[in-house]
């Protein structure tokens, strides 16, 4: 597994805006789940069986895993209830979760800004973590585990990536040495480690959603192509 420190923005033209925006106010979110404790986070977060039943979960629950019985809190939800799609974009589950997220977003989220614009990039960003966390949704709508993390959204920054820089070099923590792949190595392995990662989870084991990291891939991928096709040369 490749850590990403940076990627060549030579060519860049705009001040991603956008993008420090999104990290400003995933940050903000996560002040607030650690400011205003536990039930804020079951508040705002998408739980799959209150967004296909359209009831509002108050009281906790209990789920079974390998025997063990574990307790889900739960809290009132905004209304309507659908807008949890979009607040649970912004959470976290832990300091590791939101670090990692927005590494990511700063490395790749600029570039895929500056070829889509300021409005685009953010409509773009929008639409891939509704999609990402609706094919969790679908893949398991009687669940009441709470869905966190940008990581659908940003999955969609990526593939939109590897599509429209795949030459482009990022450097990366290979090990103990600092060496510069191109973005197709570095965002191949990542989308595998997902689908790997997602058998694993059919498997009965992990609690990260896999689903909503391919989701929102698919999303980038197919809008990098779009992109690729409809607007092959850079602006001036």
């Amino acid at each position: 597994m490749f850590i990403p420190l940076g990627d060549d923005n030579r060519g860049r033209k705009r001040v991603p805006l956008i993008n420090y925006a999104l990290i400003a106010l995933n940050s903000y979110m996560w002040y607030l789940q650690l400011s205003q404790g536990e039930s804020f986070t079951a508040s705002y977060a998408a739980i799959p069986l209150e967004l296909v039943q359209g009831i509002d979960v108050t009281t906790t629950q209990h789920i079974r895993v390998d025997g063990e019985r574990f307790p889900i809190p739960q809290a009132p939800g905004p209304h309507p209830l659908w807008l949890t799609i979009f607040t649970a974009m912004f959470m976290h589950g832990s300091w590791m979760h939101l670090i990692g997220n927005m590494l990511y977003l700063a490395i790749f989220g600029d570039q895929v800004e500056d070829r889509l614009g300021h409005i685009r990039y953010l409509l773009f960003y929008l639409f891939a973590g509704v999609v990402a966390t609706l094919t969790q949704v679908y893949a398991d709508p009687t669940s009441i585990v709470p869905t966190v993390g940008a990581s659908g959204a940003i999955a969609g920054v990526l593939g939109a990536y590897l599509i429209l820089h795949p030459h482009n070099q990022v450097r990366v923590i290979c090990f103990s040495n600092i060496i510069a792949l191109p973005a197709a190595i570095v965002l191949g392995m990542w989308i595998v480690i997902q689908f790997l990662g997602q058998a694993s989870a059919q498997a009965g084991l992990g609690g990260i959603a896999y689903l909503a990291h391919i989701g929102g891939f698919v999303v980038g991928f197919a809008t990098g192509l779009l992109l690729r096709v409809t607007r092959p040369s850079r602006r001036a």
